[in-house]
């Protein structure tokens, strides 16, 4: 069963935690970024995309762009900007999108139950990405930003949150994409410890490269300590634990480059060969094993047909999965989707008008919008020590950095 534990949390005081908070820094560019912090210097976009305080031809991964991070780091702890707790706490953290509310747990997961599959992956990583994490968090000598995971729900727990919340929040605001942002302190723990243990496994919904580098800093950690007990702060990574049930998982919609030297009349009899495809003024499926399609400005509904998905395999019954066996590579020609640069990913969040203006802008040929993967496979596919293909889940809301941080020392 996995650990947690309370932790002494460094954060902002109350009337700065708007101010502060900022989105994780992996769902903006530099250029988004530069414009989220324009005049404000609390943004903890300093700290987590500290390119925007260095030049922009920057090499993303140059030495100067560690050391700014851990410069605004510590000037961010010695201007008061953020404070550490004098007691180790649990936080409950709510947001509120579109009127639909997820809360989340916020406490420290160990790093062994990560490599031990106590905590459960769905994604591959990729080195870079996760080299380049791991000297952000050894650096900074925190883990800024929160993995995000989740759990069956568990009646216990949800009592004890329905109880914490009926009392007066640490922070509350809205945030310039109109999600609220509520969080309650609880200095009374050991119940949240107790209930959330007992749980066999935890899932990784998103953050899996913020979880290796916990892990691999950790050990890092480790290695370099003679005197390792165990019990340091090191051993333990910054999680936020959401039950399944209140999640919401959006598509990850697909942007093709060309047609693979096909005209659109050819894919469309090509396609017609995979599934019922029709004409539809309806640019979001409706159900699994459909996928719309986007082509010389109209969209098409390709069905699949049902007999032909077999169910109770956890990865081939995915949609990501049958549009890249079926579509993607046999008639585009995209054997890998992980590095081929004819193929594009687009978070759900920017609605299907996106992927109409990328592709009428000539740039890119065809678009896909697909049905969201389900908390249910995400978790099947966890279970069976599976892989997801990449991009198969967009999660919103997104969870705000900044406003809790966890020391490793």
């Amino acid at each position: 069963m996995p650990r947690v534990k309370s932790f002494r949390a460094v954060r902002p005081p109350v009337e700065k935690a708007a101010t502060v908070a900022s989105v994780p820094y992996d769902v903006i560019n530099r250029e988004e970024a530069v414009a989220m912090a324009e005049g404000n210097a609390a943004s903890f976009l300093h700290v987590i995309r500290p390119d925007i305080d260095l030049p922009a031809d920057t090499n993303p991964y140059d030495d100067s762009i560690y050391a700014k991070a851990g410069e605004n780091f510590k000037e961010f702890l010695a201007d008061g900007t953020l404070v550490q707790d004098d007691q180790d706490s649990i936080f409950l953290y709510r947001q509120i999108m579109d009127g639909k509310g997820q809360i989340g747990v916020v406490c420290c997961c160990h790093v062994d139950d990560y490599e031990n599959n106590r905590i459960l992956k769905h994604e591959f990583t990729r080195p870079a990405k996760e080299d380049d994490r791991t000297r952000h968090v050894m650096t900074l000598g925190a883990h800024a930003g929160p993995v995000f995971l989740t759990y069956r729900d568990d009646a216990t727990v949800n009592s004890l949150v329905d109880a914490a919340i009926k009392e007066a929040p640490l922070y509350d605001f809205v945030a310039e994409d109109g999600v609220q942002h509520t969080v309650w302190k609880v200095d009374q723990t050991d119940p949240y410890v107790q209930a959330l243990t007992a749980s066999p496994e935890f899932y990784i919904a998103d953050g899996h490269h913020r979880a290796a580098s916990a892990w691999r800093a950790g050990k890092a950690r480790r290695e370099a300590n003679p005197d390792h007990t165990g019990n340091e702060e090191y051993n333990w990574f910054l999680t936020v634990l959401f039950p399944a049930q209140q999640l919401n998982i959006l598509a990850y919609n697909r942007i093709i480059a060309d047609l693979n030297g096909k005209t659109s009349e050819q894919v469309l009899e090509e396609l017609k060969q995979v599934g019922n495809l029709e004409k539809t003024d309806q640019p979001v499926p409706e159900s699994a094993g459909s996928f719309c399609v986007y082509v010389d400005k109209q969209w098409w509904r390709l069905t699949v047909p049902a007999d032909s998905i077999d169910q109770d395999d956890a990865i081939n019954c995915l949609d990501v999965a049958l549009l890249e066996q079926r579509v993607i590579g046999p008639i585009f020609g995209i054997d890998d989707v992980r590095t081929d640069p004819r193929i594009d990913f687009v978070g759900g969040i920017r609605g299907t008008k996106e992927l109409e203006q990328r592709v009428d802008s000539g740039k890119w040929a065809l678009a896909v919008s697909m049905y969201p993967t389900s908390i249910a496979q995400l978790m099947a596919v966890s279970d069976a020590d599976e892989v997801m293909p990449p991009k198969s889940t967009w999660f919103e809301p997104k969870l705000r950095s900044g406003l809790l941080t966890h020391l490793l020392d």
